[in-house]
């Protein structure tokens, strides 16, 4: 059962108050008492001159509690539109205008495959309840991911065999399997195999819908692709914390990154840009064109990383190692000093993780999902210590949103360069492109021609 959303409950009751109070003409009359009882005139005075006042405070009471709910209980979700970050919106022109122009005029280069073989994600689980069905697209397909009655999250081809409709809209659930909005076919979850048609004496054999492999850890539904079909490779590894409750949920920020899926986990390997892209302090804001102004300069960001393969077994993992410090008026606040461990499994799943002496630890899972040759979902979705206070973690989450933002402003406006100009200090760029060539095969789809209709 959904929990009652006391933060807007209190705020629409302090609307509700207000809107009560200036009806009445700012003042709190009482038209309906007995004639034979009249008010003594100085209790109605009273009532005039202290009512306005009394309501006011209502008012703020009530937004203040709906206040302290959301910063104190309720999880941050920043959730933006594909338009919403990342563009120069000249004047005159609409958000979604600035949007279209540049995925068209903007020169792609020499890309390599746009889908790597590996594990995505395509849900939160608790996005998900038992019976539910959700329409989305992954890798350029649209997909049907549902709950069987049992608990058990599957994912399957959108389309039915049948005629073409989408399962997942106005499909729904029967047992483990997905029934068809349009003829009542049901599909096996676990199989995609045709179990029933209601007016058919006997199911064909070969009647089912492709099923994708899938998993659901970490609070999080993934599934498996392969551009030739082959088994999953390795497994998107299992944080104890969560599956025991130390760690729970605490937020999560969606971004859409018009971009080639490869240059987003190639920031790990970049680490020259953490001095110059993020080194000016939060309140600078996320625009570029601004966050290098000198009122800034108080607060700066000090970043040492670096970045290296794993070996085998686990050679389609790599590790970013980064410590964190922030400087205000010159002075290094070491309280503040923050050691991270970033572990790329695959070409779409990164597990950030925090440890603190004084604020504890948790993980920011970092996930990139490819919606079409370039255009991917990023998600961040963080669990943390659960004797954390709530405003700790969702205090990171929104650190690191500020930060990735401003690499969504330059990933949405540059091209894919196949042959960079590096320097020495640039070697991790090339021994991570060499890294994450192993997700590619030979049969990888490649992005033909470049459509001119992609518009929001």
């Amino acid at each position: 059962m959904e929990a009652v959303p006391w933060g807007r409950l209190c705020t629409a009751l302090a609307l509700a108050v207000g809107v009560v109070f200036v009806s009445h003409g700012g003042s709190l009359q009482i038209g309906d008492m007995d004639p034979l009882y009249p008010l003594d005139d100085s209790l109605w005075l009273q009532s005039a001159r202290w009512g306005p006042a009394l309501c006011l405070c209502a008012v703020g009471a009530l937004l203040l509690l709906g206040w302290l709910y959301r910063m104190l209980l309720c999880p941050l979700e920043l959730l933006r539109r594909p338009d919403q970050v990342g563009y120069v919106v000249a004047e005159g022109r609409s958000r979604a205008q600035a949007v279209n122009e540049v995925r068209r005029r903007r020169k792609t280069g020499e890309l390599p495959p746009v889908f790597p073989n590996g594990w995505y994600r395509v849900l939160d689980s608790h996005l998900l309840q038992r019976g539910d069905v959700r329409s989305l697209t992954v890798l350029g397909q649209q997909v049907a991911v549902f709950r069987g009655q049992e608990g058990k999250a599957y994912v399957l081809d959108a389309y039915c065999p049948h005629l073409g409709a989408n399962l997942a809209v106005g499909g729904r659930v029967v047992g483990d399997c997905l029934e068809c909005p349009f003829h009542g076919w049901q599909f096996e979850g676990s199989s995609g195999k045709c179990s029933r048609i209601p007016y058919a004496q006997k199911v064909p054999e070969f009647a089912r819908v492709g099923r994708w492999h899938s998993v659901e850890v970490n609070g999080q539904i993934y599934v498996w692709f392969h551009c030739d079909g082959e088994e999953p490779q390795w497994e998107v590894p299992e944080q104890e914390e969560i599956s025991r409750g130390e760690w729970v949920y605490r937020g999560r920020t969606e971004h859409y990154v018009s971009a080639h899926i490869q240059e987003i986990p190639e920031n790990a390997a970049d680490i020259a840009h953490l001095g110059h892209l993020h080194q000016p302090g939060m309140i600078a804001g996320v625009d570029l064109r601004h966050t290098k102004n000198k009122a800034w300069d108080f607060m700066q960001h000090d970043w040492k990383a670096e970045w290296h393969p794993e070996p085998e077994p686990h050679s389609h993992c790599s590790q970013m190692l980064v410590k964190h410090a922030l400087h205000l008026f010159g002075l290094h606040w070491s309280l503040l000093d923050v050691s991270v461990v970033a572990r790329q499994v695959g070409p779409g799943v990164v597990f950030i993780r925090f440890d603190h002496r004084f604020l504890g630890s948790g993980v920011i899972m970092h996930c990139v999902t490819p919606l079409e040759p370039l255009l991917q979902l990023v998600s961040h979705t963080i669990f943390y210590q659960r004797t954390v206070p709530a405003p700790v973690p969702k205090f990171i989450l929104l650190s690191e949103c500020i930060q990735f933002e401003r690499d969504v402003m330059v990933w949405n406006n540059k091209r894919y360069n196949p042959n960079p100009m590096l320097v020495k200090e640039d070697s991790a760029i090339q021994r991570h492109r060499r890294w994450f060539s192993q997700f590619y095969s030979p049969n990888s789809p490649r992005l033909q021609y470049q459509r001119d209709d992609m518009d929001f």
